[in-house]
């Protein structure tokens, strides 16, 4: 993917024994008073922190000059991959870890997808207020998936079965070109042309590790599960909801469920939540990059200049 010139090299931390990688980006220009951004990945097949270059060089080509915390979660990009079911609560605690030791001041965490419930553990930690600032949520799963809870002993059975050589070899067929693109357009892309040569090889590059297909089988076996209702009502930072004007849901539970219904739904729970519709589906910082951006810098402006 495209990198801007004021990403730095991959570094390194160290989060209970593994070594964490990520880039900043920083330009001379950035305002070191400025809340910076930290952006979250999607889970997924060779999805890392390389989802977000779009959203870095548009946000700098837009004149925006915060600087930007790019993380690989554990299991992802070049960060370890131990073989463990992972949880939310696994990767809001790397990323405390990372606010805390890394970047040291408060943040507006940016979150992709069905990650959501990596950022609800965060704001669920006893100091989350002097680490969050503000959320942004873009394409959150549809309100029926994130207020069902799968019972434990079922996310276990899924992980066992994805956990053999017959979840071995479904990654190796998963991570063929064809079943790639064919995916992106079927459940993530509004449009079928955007699926185009960047992500398919970035997707290409990222699954070329086997080791990841433990945090993908993490994701699919269902983990991060449950009902959040009480917990999304408890979110006290602005929280800003992008969805695609074609969103979808993936799971059954949400296939009913229209964008206007998707933020109506997220709206009437978030103590501080604000909506807006976009062009695009289920990945909207990579499809949409340019509005994406533009809405996100114009609702948070007041904030990232704090």
């Amino acid at each position: 993917m495209i990198k801007h010139d004021s990403i730095s090299a991959t570094q390194y931390y160290t989060w209970q024994t593994y070594r964490c990688a990520y880039e900043v980006s920083s330009p001379p220009e950035s305002d070191p008073q400025a809340t910076p951004l930290l952006l979250l990945h999607p889970i997924g097949v060779g999805l890392s922190r390389r989802f977000w270059d779009r959203f870095i060089t548009e946000w700098r080509t837009q004149g925006y000059h915060q600087p930007i915390y790019n993380p690989d979660l554990l299991g992802c990009g070049e960060s370890d991959m131990p073989r463990v079911a992972y949880t939310p609560e696994d990767w809001a605690d790397q990323l405390h870890y990372f606010i805390e030791t890394v970047i040291q001041k408060p943040v507006i965490l940016v979150v992709q997808g069905a990650l959501f419930p990596v950022a609800i553990a965060l704001t669920q930690r006893q100091n989350s207020d002097s680490l969050l600032k503000a959320l942004v949520l873009s394409g959150p799963p549809a309100w029926p998936i994130m207020t069902k809870t799968v019972p434990d002993w079922q996310n276990r059975l899924l992980w066992n079965g994805f956990d053999s050589p017959l979840g071995n070899a479904f990654y190796r067929y998963a991570r063929r070109r064809q079943f790639l693109e064919s995916f992106s357009i079927r459940n993530l892309f509004g449009e079928p042309d955007r699926v185009d040569d960047e992500w398919l090889d970035t997707l290409k590059v990222g699954a070329q590790d086997p080791a990841s297909r433990h945090a993908v089988f993490s994701f699919l076996a269902g983990f991060w599960r449950r009902d959040y209702q009480e917990a999304i009502s408890q979110i006290t930072q602005p929280t800003l909801v992008c969805v695609g004007e074609k969103a979808s849901s993936i799971s059954k539970e949400g296939k009913e469920e229209k964008a206007d219904q998707w933020l109506t739904k997220y709206l009437g729970h978030l103590p501080n939540g604000e909506g807006k519709k976009i062009p695009g589906r289920n990945v909207l910082p990579y499809e949409s990059t340019e509005t994406f951006v533009s809405v996100v810098a114009q609702k948070l402006s007041h904030i990232m200049s704090d």
